[in-house]
């Protein structure tokens, strides 16, 4: 039997899967699946592809990501027909506790990544083939990453921050296969099958592209995924295919995205696939016997001590936090940076100055760089990524999708506030404590001066998982000595007294708020204790609920929204505990803010000393 033969009895089978699969389930995407069968087939069975599925985390294997990740049924009968899972796991799709959900996840241990929300798989393939190329051993073959994009998707602006950055970085591992069947969830694409249309775009960005114009011929797909060579650029395999292909009522009509096959249909769909061998195997060639370990990632390295801040220097926050970067580089060969174009602002060129070949520019396309990032994690690397905190927020979509991957993920947002000053509402973060405390396991630090930033930072370097860090532009005088302890979870008390009347909560800026208005009411006999919530994420709540029980009177002050910052972290805290208290007061920022000086605006927030003292004095 010759390979041609052979793989379309392969296809076959496939198809059988992803029909029995999806009319199981009673959901799912079957012709959306269908139009790649061939395509996939032919990567996967064809020769090119190489994969040890014993070892799924070898780092010899080629990486492999469904952009389009409703086509998941494709991806679990493709397993099948590599003999992975049986027959009878490929029917428990979208089952309750089955490995195959609805779209890939981790869970299958032949996915990287979780995929769904279109137009991301591009950037984590551009991430997983960034590490192939700039960290592994020199090998015979190197690894490649091929990612599956659907031609709907392709009008997410986010595949072309991918398409121009991989020619940037001559990364000629990273094939892009697009599945061109022309119709999308409600209609035809803007372009239908025009395959040329979609050459131009890659070719004007720099890829190399190969057209089929038959994405069912596997003489052809074979081919054309000969035809792809290591020239420093990237390639585009562009297929016009058929949605729904093999079933002959679903081939290229509208309607039947997110449709099984209905159940008195079912039987003669299948027979009408042709005599099918459910016992054929596809074989994926495995990769050369090389040994390639992941970079040693070290969780329990000594920490750095911080430069010599001296308590009661001005020093911004944001500067610490090269300086911890740098001090983490220097014992830590898996960390790896990425910043998007403003690193001279996140004072992340200290470390591109000392490790240039760890750090990555990203340029003005923030949710590239968080996929790009959560790619990179996956081989083994662990990635800071940092921007101003208003410009994060863009990415949520991005580090949503990050929590469903199993991220090991370092984000820091700078700029954060109205306390930026002159550059004006459009520059200050507002809203990105709210969007990171929302992510299930995120961690969130806040520090308030450069020793914490360090710690903080140097904590987030040796700590696995999704953080963000939230820094701040303006020098803040130091209140931590160097021997500090910072911890996730932690908190500290700066004042406390047994004559407390209130208890001041606050973090980054607004503690020296606090600590101005500690000085002020001291003077007019008012004793308050003053905590720095610096873990925003878990929260101290032992400590919260304690000397708010003794107050009676707590104070959150922050320089962010209401909705979903700190405030709202304390009091769900507290009335998790049912702590009776007499009043609960939040400063924050209630009104847009406007251009003009860090302390004007402070003060226009009401989230100032002044602002502080007369929430006090209300609660005495």
């Amino acid at each position: 039997m010759d390979q041609v033969t052979k793989l379309a009895d392969v296809c076959r089978k496939i198809r059988y899967g992803i029909i029995s699969a999806t009319s199981a389930a009673g959901s799912g995407h079957p012709s959306s699946s269908l139009s790649a069968v061939e395509l996939m087939a032919g990567l996967f069975f064809g020769g090119l592809f190489r994969y040890d599925s014993d070892c799924p985390q070898a780092l010899t294997n080629d990486r492999v990501i469904f952009s389009k990740g409703h086509a998941a049924p494709l991806l679990y009968a493709l397993w099948w027909a590599a003999s992975a899972i049986t027959k009878d796991e490929l029917i428990t799709l979208r089952q309750f506790g089955s490995r195959l959900q609805g779209h890939p996840t981790p869970d299958f241990p032949y996915v990287d990544v979780a995929t769904g929300s279109l137009g991301q798989g591009l950037s984590i393939g551009l991430g997983m083939a960034l590490a192939i190329k700039r960290f592994r051993p020199a090998l015979p073959n190197p690894p490649r990453a091929f990612v599956l994009l659907g031609d709907s998707e392709l009008a997410e602006g986010q595949n072309w921050e991918a398409v121009q950055l991989a020619v940037h970085y001559r990364l000629d591992n990273l094939i892009a296969i697009v599945d061109v069947n022309r119709l999308g969830q409600r209609g035809e694409t803007m372009v239908g099958w025009n395959i040329v249309a979609y050459q131009k775009r890659f070719a004007a960005f720099g890829w190399d592209t190969i057209l089929i114009e038959d994405g069912h011929d596997l003489s052809t797909i074979i081919k054309a995924y000969q035809q792809i060579k290591s020239a420093d650029r990237p390639t585009a395999v562009i297929a016009k295919t058929i949605k729904g292909k093999g079933v002959a009522f679903m081939e290229n009509q509208d309607a039947w995205h997110g449709k099984v096959i209905p159940s008195d249909r079912l039987d003669a769909t299948l027979k009408a696939l042709g005599k099918t061998d459910l016992e054929i195997k596809g074989k994926i060639t495995k990769p050369d016997p090389t040994t390639v370990t992941f970079p040693a990632i070290n969780n329990n390295h000594v920490p750095s001590q911080p430069p010599s801040y001296a308590v009661g220097d001005q020093v911004a926050p944001r500067s610490a936090y090269g300086e911890a970067l740098v001090a983490s580089g220097k014992t830590q060969n898996h960390l790896v940076v990425l910043d998007a174009e403003v690193s001279n602002s996140t004072y992340s060129d200290k470390f591109a100055h000392d490790f240039p070949d760890r750090f990555f520019e990203m340029y003005i396309a923030e949710q590239n760089m968080i996929s790009v990032a959560l790619g990179m994690s996956k081989l083994g690397y662990r990635p800071f990524v940092s921007s101003f905190a208003a410009f994060l927020t863009r990415a949520f979509d991005q580090l949503r999708m990050c929590q469903y991957s199993r991220p090991d993920l370092k984000v820091t947002g700078s700029h954060a506030g109205v306390s930026i000053g002159a550059d004006g509402a459009s520059q200050m973060g507002l809203e990105d404590i709210a969007m990171m405390r929302s992510l299930l396991n995120s961690t969130v630090f806040y520090p308030s001066d450069a020793v914490s930033v360090f710690k903080l930072t140097e904590l987030m370097a040796r700590t696995p998982g999704l953080i963000y860090l939230r820094t701040t532009r303006e020098k803040l005088p130091v209140i931590y000595r160097a021997d500090e302890v910072f911890k996730v979870g932690g908190s500290k008390i700066i004042h406390q007294s047994n004559r407390d009347q209130a208890v001041v909560f606050a973090a980054g800026i607004t503690v020296h708020e606090a600590m101005k208005a500690y000085v002020t009411l001291q003077k007019r006999g008012v004793n308050i204790c003053v905590v720095d919530l610096y873990c925003v994420k878990p929260l101290d709540q032992t400590t919260i609920v304690d000397l708010t029980d003794k107050t009676k009177n707590a104070i959150v002050v922050e320089d962010h929204y209401p909705a979903g910052g700190l405030g709202e972290a304390v009091l769900s805290g507290l009335a998790n505990h049912q702590k009776r208290i007499n009043r609960f007061i939040h400063l924050c920022v209630n009104k847009l803010p406007r251009s003009g000086p860090p302390a004007a605006l402070m003060h226009e927030a009401g989230i100032d000393a002044d602002a502080i003292v007369a929430a006090v004095l209300s609660c005495t």
